[in-house]
């Protein structure tokens, strides 16, 4: 199968990966000769959050892209027998500094996508999370760097205790009710966007639409994001853990991110010996079309390449303009 919009990329329709008692739905860009590049996404959002366009545009930089659902999102195993947690319990319980209750945490969410690299028969992969995708990314390097290349967390956070939280209006948004009607979820989709993305990316506003009746298509289960929730509030900080990473890092993160404020991302950078930060002006919590190729894109890519010729980096901060 090839894409219509570049038909030089191949594109596989969607295929599941059995992982133990997980199936895990996922799909590919690009030739599987080419090394492996693995997008882990954030919480409650399915792998098509990583748009076809993006993924094609790391292929063709030689990539073979390969996106897939979390557990409990998307067209991957739910976990329907498992009770939905308290969120405000658990979110009272991190306040405290007290253990969290949860049906998993994000180190079995790790070994789901080593599993999945393992059914493709992939060796090792540069791997790139966003969000929550950034954390499980962090607990590869820590727990597999034998299985990785490199490895990318874009606007995620070491979850160390201190860090400056979400605004309140982004705060808000992870404890909303569910809405399960499609024009009620496309207009609260809508509103979400809005606060994480922030104002000035038209072709984002005017794809808003067409992106959440993909995600509606595919599937909405708010019990496993709040159980998704429950995990990252259950697995606590990896600072101490990051600081004997010896996979090749890069952060990127945007300037003005309400979800999960810059200082996070610098904090991850500081713990990882050698980690590259970039920082993206006017990028929020999200990847706006016009970041793609020239910023997002590129930074990735760049960091592999400087990695395969045997430079891991300097470990400098480095500022897009």
């Amino acid at each position: 199968m090839t894409t219509a919009a570049n038909p030089a990329i191949p594109q596989t329709p969607e295929a599941f990966a059995r992982v133990g008692e997980i199936e895990l739905c996922y799909d590919t860009f690009g030739e599987p000769g080419q090394p492996a590049l693995l997008m882990i996404m954030g919480l409650g959002t399915q792998m098509v959050a990583w748009d076809d366009d993006f993924c094609r545009g790391l292929a063709a930089r030689g990539y073979h892209v390969i996106r897939f659902d979390n557990r409990d999102v998307g067209r991957s195993t739910r976990l329907d027998g498992v009770m939905a947690p308290d969120l405000a319990t658990a979110m009272a319980a991190v306040m405290q500094g007290r253990a969290v209750e949860a049906p998993y945490r994000l180190e079995d969410m790790a070994r789901d996508a080593i599993g999945l690299l393992d059914h493709l028969g992939i060796d090792r992969a540069h791997v790139v999370g966003a969000s929550m995708g950034g954390a499980i990314a962090q607990l590869l390097a820590i727990g597999h760097p034998t299985r990785l290349y490199t490895m990318a967390s874009i606007m995620a956070t070491s979850g160390a205790p201190g860090l400056p939280p979400p605004t309140p209006e982004a705060m808000a948004l992870l404890f909303r009710p569910p809405v399960l009607d499609p024009a009620g979820f496309l207009e609260s989709y809508r509103r979400l966007m809005a606060v994480l993305r922030g104002p000035g990316f038209t072709q984002d506003e005017a794809r808003d639409i067409e992106r959440a009746g993909r995600y509606f298509a595919r599937g909405i289960h708010p019990a496993g994001t709040a159980r998704q929730l429950a995990a990252i509030f259950a697995s606590g900080s990896r600072r101490e853990a990051l600081t004997s990473v010896t996979v090749p890092t890069l952060v990127i993160h945007g300037d003005i991110d309400p979800l999960v404020p810059l200082e996070c991302g610098r904090d991850t950078a500081r713990a990882v010996p050698g980690a590259k930060i970039v920082v993206i002006e006017g990028m929020g919590h999200s990847l706006p079309i016009s970041l793609w190729h020239d910023e997002i894109a590129r930074t990735i890519a760049e960091h592999q390449v400087v990695v395969i010729a045997g430079e891991t980096g300097s470990g400098k901060t480095t500022q897009l303009p």
